[in-house]
């Protein structure tokens, strides 16, 4: 399989959130489990078919944190720079119909949020972004139509 690129914060987050569900989670799930079965019948055990569940849910997000962890590419952005857009660039743009001023930050897929401001390496955005400057403008096919953008500022922080 590729490596997965991801930023240093992007790869502690994730590393975060699999130590909580292993050595948080995971055990309240189990004592939940455990606690339902004290109650009798299985078969008409709502608290414990719902534990089984939680637990189903837990273990997978479990492994599909591994996995990705195993094939992260860790970058550290910091290190990055010049005047292109790639990988880990915090971009300031302007929307050009409505002058609304917006800033993303290009990272890998597992951390993307675009409410937080982080949009994925594969989104279209990011990808009409790649290789250009600052005051270069772009397209970008929206759902709900076209979108130009001129590019404000680059930096990799």
């Amino acid at each position: 399989m590729d490596k997965i690129p991801m930023t240093i914060a992007g790869h502690k987050a994730l590393s975060e959130e699999l130590n909580h569900r292993s050595s948080v989670e995971r055990p309240n799930i189990i004592a939940a489990i455990s606690e339902a079965r004290a109650h009798g019948d299985l078969s008409e055990n709502a608290e414990y078919h719902a534990a089984k569940e939680q637990q189903s849910l837990n273990e997978g997000r479990i492994q599909e944190l591994e996995s990705i962890l195993a094939l992260a590419d860790v970058i550290d952005v910091t290190k990055l720079g010049g005047n292109t857009i790639k990988f880990g660039a915090t971009v300031e743009l302007v929307d050009e119909d409505t002058e609304e001023e917006k800033t993303y930050q290009i990272v890998g897929n597992p951390e993307a949020n675009a409410s937080a401001g982080k949009i994925s390496l594969s989104s279209p955005i990011a990808r009409a972004l790649i290789g250009k400057e600052e005051g270069d403008s772009i397209e970008v096919a929206a759902p709900g139509g076209s979108k130009a953008y001129e590019v404000l500022k680059v930096s990799y922080i």
